[in-house]
């Protein structure tokens, strides 16, 4: 892959890490396609049931893509059809949880935004900047933006292009957790340690209709949710879970 991307597994929990402190986790095109290999190779492994995306040293999350880089791109087209972390997150296929530590800026940002569920360090900070240099963001930023924090929250960020603070960002439903940064990692692998105690199907499951639901008219989305229900009942792991409830004992899912 890349020197700066670790890509671990511990049990049934995938850590991808940004690791480039010294530039704040700045995603260089040689990263790009290193997420995107890893989050392939999470996607492909039956025994991954969680992803958490995080970035290494105390300062940031990820700052966005390493400006100094953007240049190399011969055309805006080439730009434009680029590999982007950002769709590879977006596009794993397994629950996934952003540790946010720190700077989360524009690419950065829509990393996070891309997970399902992001928690973050009391030192963290949120920023989509982009207008300053003028552009904006490209990786989803308005409609994941609007659909976690509402339209004028969205807005005054994209269009200040200033900072929240943590608590800003769980009172405006960015985030759902604030620790403090050394509890951070034990905190998030807590939490993808129980997602992946989880029936695997009926967790990927419910990604799917989670993001139809914000996607789809009303009607539609309750009518998606059942026929997905209908899926995960089919599954053995359902009929586990139901003995495993009778007998009194923990289930054993196989994701079969």
């Amino acid at each position: 892959m890349t020197d700066n991307l670790l890509f671990t597994v511990n049990g049934r929990v995938a850590t991808i890490t940004l690791d480039r402190p010294e530039k704040l986790n700045a995603a260089t095109p040689a990263m790009s396609r290193a997420i995107v290999a890893a989050t392939g190779e999470c996607n492909r492994n039956p025994d991954i049931r969680c992803v958490i995306v995080t970035g290494a040293g105390p300062k940031a999350f990820c700052a966005g893509s390493d400006i100094s880089e953007l240049d190399s791109y011969e055309t805006p087209w080439n730009f434009r059809n680029r590999d982007d972390y950002c769709d590879a997150i977006h596009k794993l296929l397994k629950p996934s949880i952003a540790a946010v530590n720190g700077y989360a800026l524009g690419g950065g940002l829509e990393t996070a935004l891309s997970c399902d569920i992001r928690v973050c360090s009391t030192n963290a900070k949120f920023a989509a900047p982009e207008i300053k240099l003028g552009w904006i963001g490209g990786g989803g930023m308005a409609a994941m933006l609007a659909h976690s924090i509402g339209m004028s929250n969205a807005a005054k960020m994209i269009m200040t292009g200033d900072p929240i603070d943590a608590e800003t960002a769980r009172n405006w439903g960015l985030v759902s957790d604030v620790v403090a940064p050394e509890a951070l990692m034990d905190h998030a692998r807590a939490l993808a340690k129980t997602i992946a105690s989880r029936a695997p199907i009926a967790a990927e499951t419910a990604k799917l209709n989670l993001r139809a639901a914000v996607s789809m008219p009303l009607d539609k989305a309750m009518e998606y949710e059942r026929d997905l229900q209908a899926i995960c009942f089919a599954t053995e792991d359902a009929s586990e879970g139901r003995a495993a409830f009778a007998e009194k004992r923990a289930p054993d899912f196989k994701r079969r």
